[in-house]
């Protein structure tokens, strides 16, 4: 199958779900779709499709030996840095799905997280953790002595 295809098609696979939790966050089709693990099997199946095709004796070699030379070499090849990709854009998901539901669940908006974490998960969780903390820091009544 065409790998450049499927980079594609992966990309824009994820687009949907990052837009209803950005742009229609309250909206009950929102809820229901991000609650389902559903939404990540497609990436899976797309990941070990890859892992398998693209992993031979040399790269497994590089990659079970984690030293940076050896992770650079391997993700070298378009297949495994597809390989990479599609774990990243199923983890990024997947924590954006997290910001979300912490969001809807605390009442603590997360748009910006949201956005952050399409294109920089971890990045994402950080403004999310600091968001948290700066409404609890300042939504707390003080208290009167």
């Amino acid at each position: 199958m065409d790998l450049n295809l499927l980079f594609t098609l992966a990309n824009v696979y994820v687009l949907p779900f990052w837009l209803l939790m950005i742009v229609l966050p309250n909206w009950e089709i929102t809820k229901k779709v991000m609650q389902s693990y559903l939404v990540f099997l497609p990436l899976i199946i797309l990941y070990i499709y890859l892992f398998v095709g693209a992993l031979d004796p040399e790269s497994i070699g590089l990659l079970a030996s984690p030293e940076l030379p050896g992770i650079a070499q391997a993700f070298g090849s378009e297949g495994v840095a597809f390989t990479g990709w599609v774990h990243f854009l199923t983890l990024d998901l997947f924590l954006g799905r997290y910001v979300y539901f912490k969001g809807q669940e605390t009442n603590i908006w997360t748009i910006h997280s949201l956005i952050i974490c399409l294109f920089a998960g971890p990045i994402g969780l950080l403004s999310h953790i600091v968001t948290v903390w700066v409404s609890d820091r300042f939504s707390q009544p003080s208290e009167v002595t």
